[in-house]
């Protein structure tokens, strides 16, 4: 029986296998049929290709320029375990005429190492250092589509959505943080026809776990504070230090994060009034709750006088809007996990979190890349986000415009606002700009033809 995490069944003549899939890949995108012998993996990618109005004429776009790539790269995880992925993949890579890739979480390429020729044609598509090759920008491809599902992938010829890659085939692995299951990235190999053989897609699952565990032996990096707090996209942060996780609850988040905004202390009026909506609460009720987080933390609990945290504390959202004031703004969603402690309605979070998300918002728009505002309005966050959907739409080719259009015009309805207010979802609810509306986005019409139903 054929493997299906196999592009190319055991035997199977490639020119005639790349002759069917070049069919049945016109037949997806004409009408959104689904023919044999497509696989299961392959259908469900195309169809997320469909849905983000991926077009099959699409081409790579670089967004990372060669500085923004160089600092980018320098600090990314996966820095630690390039040698790896050298060592390993390298030799194969020079002398099968094959490359090395190496992309981020958001599918940017960071590394692409091989053979020189392999390297030429690479360049010519457009698989280079700083571009980006997620699904949401260059369809169904090995590494778009393993930080996509978050498992290995096997893309051969016509598999990939884009017609300018049938030429190629590829395999990828994710990487991940061995600590938190943090999804880092991905590893891959890309080249010719040869690469359909099932060792292949083996031999990169074995480098991405070789990855994992150097990454696990590792030391943490020198620079890295005390304690780091998770707090973007959750109602309740993640506190990592001194080998231990913390969940906190809801309120100890919002103080921890103040504190961590504040590395110089607040004072106890301050931090009441940054915490609490009713001035009037009593300096007893703070007390009391720094009181039960020093429990909870022991010897790692805030200091007083003024409130501080006892150790530096690197928070997510302090990452964020550090790369977004270098002009990083890649490295800076890719960081961004959504709204800060988004259920909050501490007035000092509501401010820190709408001051984020404003930044990140309009730093997104002065883009003007397609691949970053797509992945913002299919963000859980960004989905009703009017300015960004307009931003898309201004910017995609007119083909793909209708769809996004369409989505604003609803959302201004929605809204009552006028086409050209330029507001976002949820500004014109005074007492809480910044809070993501939870409803499910309505689906919009797709450029490309959807799939029938099964």
């Amino acid at each position: 029986m054929h493997d299906p995490s196999v592009a190319l069944p055991g035997g199977a003549d490639p020119a005639e296998r790349t002759r069917v899939l070049r069919r049945a890949h016109s037949a997806f995108t004409q009408d959104g049929r689904v023919e044999t012998p497509v696989r299961a993996v392959i259908a469900r990618s195309w169809r997320r290709c469909a849905r983000a109005r991926v077009s099959p004429e699409c081409t790579p776009r670089v967004e990372l320029a060669e500085a923004e790539l160089r600092s980018y790269r320098a600090q990314h995880p996966l820095a630690r375990v390039m040698p790896v992925f050298r060592d390993l993949v390298g030799a194969f890579a020079t002398h099968g005429a094959h490359l090395l890739a190496v992309c981020d979480a958001r599918g940017s390429l960071l590394w692409v190492e091989g053979e020189a020729a392999t390297l030429r044609r690479a360049e010519r598509l457009g698989f280079v250092p700083g571009a980006r090759w997620a699904e949401t920008a260059m369809g169904t491809n090995a590494p778009g589509t393993a930080v996509a599902v978050g498992e290995p992938v096997q893309v051969f010829g016509a598999e990939h959505f884009s017609r300018r890659v049938h030429p190629w085939t590829c395999a990828a692995a994710p990487v991940r943080d061995p600590r938190t299951g943090r999804l880092l990235g991905a590893v891959d190999i890309t080249g010719g026809d040869g690469l359909a053989h099932p060792h292949s897609l083996a031999f990169v699952q074995a480098v991405a776990r070789a990855a994992e565990a150097q990454l696990a032996l590792l030391d943490p990096l020198p620079s890295t504070p005390g304690d780091t707090l998770a707090a973007l996209g959750q109602d309740e942060a993640l506190l990592t230090g001194g080998g231990t996780r913390i969940r906190l609850g809801r309120r100890h988040s919002e103080i921890t994060a103040l504190l961590a905004h504040h590395p110089e202390g607040l004072s106890g009026e301050e931090l009441a009034i940054a915490l609490y909506e009713d001035e009037s609460v009593s300096p007893v009720t703070l007390r009391a709750e720094m009181s039960r987080l020093r429990g909870l933390l022991g010897a790692r609990a805030p200091l007083s006088r003024p409130y501080r945290t006892a150790e530096p504390v690197e928070a997510d959202f302090t990452v964020v809007a550090r790369h977004l004031a270098a002009g990083a703004v890649s490295a800076a969603l890719h960081h961004y996990a959504g709204p800060l402690l988004p259920g909050s309605t501490a007035p000092g979070i509501v401010r820190l979190r709408r001051r984020i998300e404003d930044q990140a918002r309009a730093a997104v728009i002065a883009r003007a890349d397609v691949g970053l505002l797509t992945d913002w309005v299919c963000a859980p966050w960004g989905a009703d986000d009017a300015a960004v959907w307009r931003a898309l739409a201004a910017t995609l080719p007119p083909e793909g415009r209708p769809a996004a259009l369409a989505r604003v015009r609803a959302l201004d309805s929605e809204l009552g606002t006028a086409t050209g207010a330029g507001t976002r979802t949820g500004t014109a609810r005074a007492a809480e700009p910044a809070v993501v509306r939870r409803e499910p986005a309505r689906p919009s019409r797709a450029t490309h033809p959807q799939p029938a139903r099964s």
